[in-house]
């Protein structure tokens, strides 16, 4: 038989883009439109229905960026298009263009479709435009269209690239002119059987499309399809698609076979919580996405939708309570289902401990009082990386399961499991699924079942995979074309079988088909948006500090309310608490949003410490009285100056100053204690750093630390997103020095230190305490580069095989070799409020306040022969970037940014370091110092956080982890009256059995703690 296969698909590829595509539409009838334009934020529907609206004619403009036009839209339905005298086989719906572009959906113009009465029916987007005309929602009592359209003119803020500065980032910068014009408003008679044909080819021919050539299947498929295209008359297409469905009918029918990949189609949009788009605008998507799924959920039974992000189904609460409720009926069904237990998708490496742990408690309650369900896996597709903390918090939160696609996008490396245990620093597991798929916004192609089925990596042993399906990132959610698709493939010959699904009931039947998976133990490292650990360093400084103020406000609170009976601000310190843990999610903190999000979290975060100090200021003066005597209140979890951890002391004498006056020696200047002596160069460059007790040296011989480096900082692809690793290979050290002299400080005398570099210039104060091994470095920068990264650098006389960086609740060990591409892709890492390297017996660290990007590499010294090799390590803080796009202003101004040198460091001072960087003593005037609410004995054991219970109790909760890595035994202390303590999950639920039974002595509880094991203590009052 001749080979007609390039004639028939370009025959079949023509006879459905210019015949059945246009004959889903019968015809279409223009409708009656006014518009009302709202010149700034989005108003209330109520607001809407009551504004004047004037006559708008179809092709006229609209929408200035980020503005909202609401269109009234009225009109008849043709009467020979209903009832009785209706077309068999048809249907009528509203049809909208807003003027849709090619961009996807969520990427621009979206519209909310409401009843008169304020009902949201559905949203309209650029590919799923369509409203549903329903007697009594859309259509009057005498049967007309009477409809509300609320169109956001939402722009395309990357226009087809992530890498040219834009000015639509902010409502400020992107123009007054319309970027829309409406091109469609019109009633439409759908012919259902020419869009079931449509469905019907578009199935078949994608699977033509990934079948091999010389399969018989593809054949088969393109004969059958021939076949329709001569069954169906393009000039009679409504009277002879039926018989273009009976023609393909059996290719359709035809089964998979027994070893067909098995693929649980999961409806889901992953919104992102900000973006290309401020929060409000969130708000907004969350609603008209959905309304598109309840709307889709009318229409077919079996559709069930996975949303995960508390904070979204707060919002819909908040502002569109009647939709909240018919959300809330479909997820007591079971088909409108809660995930991840998380209040947001957060960036999972930059969130601190305690706070990574509320994303948690905080999403599971809301999920649990709220809708009466509790998700039992984790669900963060997008993140940017995954610590290795996660697994145990998860278990300690009640899930067992964890979901995600993002590892999917690695530059070098390719993960070689799609489900598997994943194992965190603990020793904790649990069941992970990444989907081969490779997206989160699957459309159920061909293309894309077929790449599932392929890539799976546990053939052989296990053969299921889970497809998330529906538009995302800007939402939108699943299509009933997507729905139809998966009908179609739900048994198909030559395609995986596809069945419509939830995450627990794909979890349930992966779990009983490979029981005994892989495992993967540490971080999952992306190899990709590396820059995101440094971009937005106000952003950044925000998270931490806030962070911060929160332990501490949780604590004096509590402390306030069981010593003094102060009422505890419960409802004030949740609602901050979702405020940060908001701007957690992972395009906020990562730095990787337009301005207008950045902006709006700094403002947020400057009201957050604003409230945050009233809070802490207001519980100390309950606790340590009126008075003029000066009092310490130390929040961190270790003593120091003779304050004890937790607690406050009055203090007989004021204290000193507390720093080394530096001595000029001739060239720089010399500051020492009894612990370090530092040697500054003339140019403010650290040259030695010897601990006393040692000897040691701990700069690299000829290097200089403290060394400022500029780099030339241009990604391929995203410009905040990535930090190539050719950044490298263009480096300018910033080594001479405008001015650099002995100054005083706000502690006391400094060696200040002025540089000046292109449009920028940067200050550093470098001090030294009269009893600790840390040379402290201020480093304040105006910083107005473009596409630089500036690095801070410190060349250590450390051999060091690899490098410690905390992470939540614990550390990782990193290597500082690049054997495997592994290690080669790993050139960028994320640390806390520390990293250290070391050789037995002497070790350096490097403690900061708000830093989160490194690296640390093996150095030779300058004297180093060429069989000598790698002496030293350099650790690099990633001080600022400079990044055009999405914010083509991202970072530029005044920044200060503190940290530390610790010489002679192990981990245990680290820890301590980092600590009391991040949490520095207070000094107040009262009457009296503060008793801690409880001690431990053992300092290995850290206590992470003190307050409340969440459920008004007026419990006390006390979370602790192991912080060095090995085994502890502890004695907690609780130092008030109390009746039990017991130890809970993290949603503080009593853990069953011995876990949840310490061994008590007298007041004390005894813990035996394995290496970085989490505990929350509730001590019953």
């Amino acid at each position: 038989m001749h080979d007609t296969t390039a004639r028939t698909t370009a025959r079949l590829e023509r006879f459905t883009r210019d015949w059945l595509e246009p004959a889903v539409l019968r015809e279409t009838r223009p409708l009656d439109v006014a518009a009302w334009t709202v010149g700034g934020e989005p108003v209330p529907f109520a607001d809407a229905v009551a504004a004047t609206y004037a006559p708008f004619a179809l092709g006229s403009p609209w929408g200035r960026p980020w503005d909202t036009t609401w269109f009234h839209v009225t009109g008849a339905v043709p009467a020979e298009w209903s009832g009785d005298a209706a077309p068999a086989g048809t249907r009528v719906e509203l049809v909208v263009d807003l003027g849709f572009t090619g961009a996807g959906p969520g990427f621009q113009a979206e519209g909310t479709a409401w009843t008169p009465d304020g009902r949201i029916v559905k949203a309209v987007e650029p590919r799923n435009q369509h409203v549903p005309l329903v007697a009594g929602q859309a259509l009057d009592a005498d049967g007309r269209v009477d409809l509300y359209v609320e169109a956001a003119a939402n722009p395309d803020v990357p226009g087809g690239a992530w890498t040219r500065p834009t000015p639509m980032g902010a409502w400020e910068t992107s123009g007054p002119d319309p970027i829309y014009a409406l091109r469609t408003m019109h009633v439409a008679l759908v012919d259902e059987t020419a869009w079931e044909l449509l469905q019907d080819v578009r199935a078949l021919h994608g699977l033509v499309r990934v079948l091999p050539g010389t399969s018989p299947r593809a054949a088969e498929v393109l004969r059958a399809l021939e076949d329709m295209l001569d069954a169906v008359d393009p000039d009679d297409l409504a009277g002879t698609a039926a018989a273009g469905r009976a023609a393909i009918a059996p290719a359709l029918a035809a089964p998979a076979t027994a070893s067909a990949h098995r693929v649980h189609a999961v409806g889901h949009a992953h919104i992102d919580s900000a973006w290309l788009w401020p929060t409000r605008e969130t708000v907004r998507k969350c609603a008209r996405t959905f309304s598109n799924v309840l709307s889709l959920m009318d229409e077919d039974p079996d559709v069930r939708f996975a949303c995960s992000s508390a904070q979204q189904y707060s919002w819909v609460q908040e502002h569109f309570p009647e939709l909240f409720e018919r959300i809330r009926e479909r997820v007591r069904e079971g088909r409108f289902v809660p995930v991840g237990g998380m209040w947001v998708e957060s960036d999972t490496n930059m969130p601190g401990g305690e706070a990574l742990a509320r994303q948690l408690v905080a999403g599971k309650r809301y999920f649990i009082e709220e809708l009466g369900v509790e998700p039992k896996e984790v669900w963060l597709p997008d993140s940017f990386g995954y610590t290795a903390a996660l697994p145990q918090l998860a278990r300690l939160a009640g899930s067992d399961n964890f979901l995600t696609q993002k590892i999917s996008w690695n530059d070098t490396n390719r993960m070689p499991h799609h489900t598997f245990w994943w194992e965190g620093i603990d020793g904790s597991r649990v069941f992970t699924h990444f989907p081969p798929v490779d997206t989160y916004n699957s459309d159920l192609s061909a293309e894309e079942l077929d790449r599932a089925e392929r890539q799976y990596a546990e053939k052989g042993r296990a053969n299921t995979s889970l497809v998330p399906f529906g538009y995302g990132d800007g939402g939108g959610g699943p299509t009933r074309e997507m729905v139809a698709a998966a009908r179609r493939t739900h048994d198909l010959e030559g395609s995986p079988r596809v069945e419509l699904s939830d995450s627990q009931t794909f979890f349930d039947a992966a779990r009983a088909e490979y029981a005994d998976p892989a495992t993967w133990t540490g971080e999952m490292y992306l190899e990709y948006h590396r820059g995101t650990y440094t971009s937005q360093a106000r952003t950044k400084r925000g998270n931490r500090r806030s962070e911060h103020l929160l332990r501490e406000a949780e604590l004096w609170a509590a402390t306030a309310a069981v010593r003094t009976g102060a009422d505890f601000p419960a409802a004030r310190l949740q609602r901050l608490w979702r405020t940060v843990l908001l701007q957690q999610f992972h395009d906020i903190l990562p730095g990787s949003s337009i301005a207008w999000v950045h902006r709006e979290a700094e403002r947020n975060y400057a009201e957050v410490a604003r409230e945050l100090e009233e809070i802490v200021a207001e519980a100390l003066r309950a606790l340590i009285g009126e008075g003029d005597r000066t009092v310490a209140a130390n929040a961190g979890p270790f003593a120091r100056d003779g304050v004890a951890a937790l607690g406050a002391a009055a203090l007989d004498a004021p204290r000193g100053a507390g720093t080394v006056a530096p001595v000029a020696d001739g060239d720089g200047w010399v500051l020492e204690n009894d612990l370090v002596r530092v040697v500054v160069d003339p140019d403010g460059h650290v040259v030695s750093a010897v601990d006393r007790a040692s000897g040691r040296e701990a700069v690299l011989p000829g290097a200089k630390a403290n060394l400022l480096q500029l780099h030339r900082d241009v990604p391929n692809e995203w410009e905040a997103w990535d930090i190539d690793e050719h950044y490298r290979r263009a480096t300018t050290d910033l080594v001479a020095a405008v001015k650099a002299e002995v100054a005083e400080g706000a502690s006391g005398p400094v060696v200040r230190v002025l540089r000046e570099f292109g449009s920028s210039r940067v200050e550093q104060d470098l001090a030294l305490p009269v009893d600790g091994r840390g040379l402290r470095i201020t480093t304040r920068v105006d910083w107005h580069e473009r596409q630089k990264l500036l690095k801070l650098a410190f060349p250590l006389d450390v051999r060091a095989e690899r490098a410690t960086s905390e992470i939540q609740f614990g550390h990782v060990h990193r290597p500082t070799h690049v054997n495997t591409s592994w290690d080669h892709a790993r050139f960028e890492t994320v640390a806390h409020r520390w990293v250290h390297v070391g050789e037995p017996g002497f070790g350096v660290a490097v403690a900061n306040d708000s830093t989160y990007g490194h690296d640390i590499t093996r150095t030779r010294a300058d004297d180093a022969t060429d069989a000598q090799g790698a002496r030293g390590t350099t650790v690099r803080l990633s001080l600022l970037r400079a990044p055009k796009f999405p914010d083509p202003d991202a970072d530029q101004g005044e920044h200060e940014l503190t940290c530390e040198l610790v010489v002679g460091a192990g981990i245990d001072d680290a820890v301590r370091h980092g600590y009391a960087l991040n949490l520095p003593e207070r000094v107040v005037t009262g009457d009296h110092g503060v008793e801690p609410l409880v001690t431990v004995d053992d300092d290995a054991v850290v206590v992470e956080a003190v307050k409340l219970a969440e459920d008004g109790s007026g419990d006390v909760v006390v979370r602790l982890y192991e912080s060095r890595g090995g085994r502890a035994r502890a004695r907690v202390t609780p130092a008030f009256a109390h009746a039990s303590v017991e130890v809970t999950d993290l949603l503080e639920r009593p853990l069953a059995g011995a876990a949840g039974a310490p061994a008590r002595d007298g007041d004390a509880v005894l813990l035996e703690m394995t290496p970085f094991q989490v505990v929350t203590l509730r001590v019953r009052r």
